[in-house]
């Protein structure tokens, strides 16, 4: 919201303020701000909240890989059934513009080259691997090694979890809804999200909330597998500014975005990625009180070894190229305080 609204936006907000993430309204936003507290599934709430708008930022959802499987049904009907509900309503109140947030797990595992075959898309890794820590992925046409390579939006979708599942069928739906009514929408696949503000002791939360809490708590970061998994970590403030671009976009006749009736979708990303060790190291490092990554060699099914993305397409079309260093991120993230949720759960440790 505040980044729409320096850009010189009207904004309403809607929002389940659900205690696994807040532990009521934030207290950094004006009592001015329009803010509505409602379930994305409520019809009713949702459609209210529409009135005189002209364009969505969609970030409803539930996020993380899931903690078990009584969390599928969460999963399905707060992001699918709640994606859902919105489009029928924006439909209904003829708002004709939708900036969608996505995610990087919609790709699965990301792009890799064989140095027999070539391009390949490995199948998930085995839990007979794991176990024996072998993390890589293996080609499936010959078994050798494979080299991680940069994933484009242009890849093959390959949800490997509840999550990312979820977040396909999300791009699915406002595809479908901007074929239907005529409008235009863009989907923004975020990479590794961190910075200020974020939940404190929620496991479902990115893995660099989760090890910042544990910082927080002085327990040392859980890192699973060999913390070699290689990431791509986006500062928040880069990803609000990216918003703000995609919905300039979507007014814009003369943008290289999609046309009515679409969906484009963009990898929000900043281009350097790192391991997950070295993220927990340069926070721990940054945070200080001597409490140091703990490389476990766990590892969770529907995990991923690298996913990296080419940000080039979002720069091309949108104007974006991240301006928060993975330095400069991580010496503020370690200092920054966090919010508390007012449902605390334990915390998992995140690949």
């Amino acid at each position: 919201m505040e980044a729409l609204t320096e850009a010189g936006h009207q904004v309403r907000g809607l929002d389940s303020l659900s205690p696994a993430v807040h532990n009521g309204k934030p207290s950094y936003l004006p009592n001015e701000w329009d803010l509505r507290v409602a379930d994305v599934r409520d019809s009713a709430a949702v459609e209210d909240a529409l009135d005189g708008m002209d364009a969505v930022c969609h970030l409803a959802a539930m996020v993380g890989l899931g903690v078990s499987l009584a969390d599928l049904p969460l999963y399905a009907d707060v992001n699918v059934t709640g994606t859902a509900v919105l489009l029928d309503a924006m439909g209904r109140r003829g708002v004709p513009r939708l900036v969608l947030s996505s995610s990087m797990v919609v790709y699965g595992e990301g792009a890799y080259e064989c140095p027999l075959d070539g391009s390949v898309r490995p199948l998930p890794r085995a839990g007979a691997d794991l176990e024996a820590g072998i993390f890589e992925p293996r080609c499936p046409l010959c078994g050798a090694a494979l080299y991680w390579s940069t994933v484009g939006e242009g890849a093959v979708l390959d949800p490997r979890n509840a999550y990312a599942t979820s977040k396909v069928a999300q791009e699915h739906l406002a595809a479908n809804w901007a074929r239907l009514t005529g409008g235009v929408a863009i989907g923004l696949r975020y990479h590794n999200v961190y910075g200020p503000r974020m939940p404190r002791d929620t496991p479902y939360s990115g893995v660099a909330a989760i090890f910042r809490s544990c910082l927080e708590n002085a327990v040392p970061p859980l890192v699973f597998e060999d913390g070699g998994q290689r990431r791509d970590f986006v500062h928040v403030r880069d990803v609000a500014r990216c918003n703000v671009l995609a919905l300039a976009a979507t007014g814009a006749p003369d943008a290289p975005v999609p046309a009515a009736g679409t969906l484009r979708a963009y990898n929000v990303a900043s281009g350097t990625p790192h391991t997950v060790l070295e993220m927990a190291s340069a926070l721990a490092a940054e945070f200080g009180g001597g409490v140091e990554p703990k490389v476990t060699g766990d590892y969770r099914l529907g995990d991923v070894r690298h996913i990296v993305a080419s940000p080039a397409a979002a720069a091309r079309d949108l104007g974006f190229t991240a301006a928060i260093s993975f330095a400069e991120g991580m010496a503020e993230f370690a200092k920054a305080p966090l919010r508390a949720p007012a449902a605390l759960h334990p915390l998992p440790s995140p690949s």
